[in-house]
């Protein structure tokens, strides 16, 4: 037999209704939708699938030494014109026999933000050897090679070198193996089916500069090459890295997206 409600059970029935109406915590939350690439960007494969890729953020090979954030999976995603002009400068180097490689593409802003993180970790200093040797981790912001917003997460900005056909395979890299500086000679440095352009990928120093004088012969050669079979194609080189280069007219000249490199991305487009 059921007595009428007592006045503090009456009282608490109400408040949890009250908590319940005005916050939701009982209620069941719901998922934020995650962020998908505008119809303008495609996986570069879908637009040529012979262009080479090495995505380096989507493995521990890189500055950072952990695979960043936001790269699910290891594709260039671009706009389109990015894309097409690349095909384009791709057919040109074939024919003279050589290959495009891509280093990354599109990069989302949560993988800038995974930069910023690390570089106010002072400590963690485990790729200093091979990516910034001679430069403090304190000071890469200061000095230009790290900055909290990235021309990359536009979608038309990418990071490339040339490899001769027939295109050697690049060994793995092994965490924790002994690293060696950027800038020393190819034969000593991490090996990568590039030509020799004067450094590794992504190497903090002056001699990655697209026209540091120390850079002669072969390597000044293949530079040249690289950027003057873009250039033809509408993109310019960042000065400071002689792999960074941006398409333009850009499509999205003032958005900084943050969609995660993955097919999930640009899937239907």
């Amino acid at each position: 037999m059921t007595g009428p409600a007592s006045p503090l059970r009456a009282l608490a029935t109400t408040t949890a209704a009250g908590l319940l109406a005005v916050t939701g915590a009982l209620a069941p939350a719901s998922a934020v939708p995650e962020p998908k690439a505008p119809r303008g960007f495609v996986d570069l494969g879908s637009v040529d699938r012979t262009i080479l890729r090495e995505v380096r953020y989507a493995t521990e090979h890189n500055f950072v030494g952990v695979p960043v954030d936001g790269y699910a999976q290891p594709l260039c995603l671009l706009t389109r014109p990015a894309a097409e002009a690349l095909h384009r400068a791709q057919v040109r180097l074939r024919a003279r026999g050589y290959a495009l490689k891509v280093y990354d593409c599109y990069r989302p802003q949560r993988a800038v933000d995974h930069f910023v993180r690390w570089a106010r970790d002072l400590r963690d200093e485990r790729m200093k050897k091979e990516f910034y040797p001679a430069v403090a981790k304190s000071s890469l912001f200061t000095d230009g090679y790290l900055a909290e917003r990235s021309g990359h997460s536009r979608g038309s900005t990418v990071d490339l070198t040339v490899v001769r056909l027939p295109a050697a395979r690049t060994r793995a890299y092994v965490p924790g193996e002994e690293l060696v500086e950027c800038w020393a000679p190819r034969a000593e440095r991490f090996p990568d089916n590039s030509v020799d352009m004067g450094t590794g990928y992504d190497c903090f120093d002056p001699r990655a500069h697209t026209g540091d004088p120390r850079i002669r012969g072969a390597q000044r050669a293949n530079r040249e090459l690289l950027e003057g079979v873009l250039a033809e194609q509408g993109f310019v080189n960042l000065p400071e890295e002689w792999w960074h280069f941006t398409f333009g007219p850009e499509p999205y000249p003032d958005t900084f997206f943050d969609f995660p490199v993955a097919r999930r991305s640009v899937a239907g487009h």
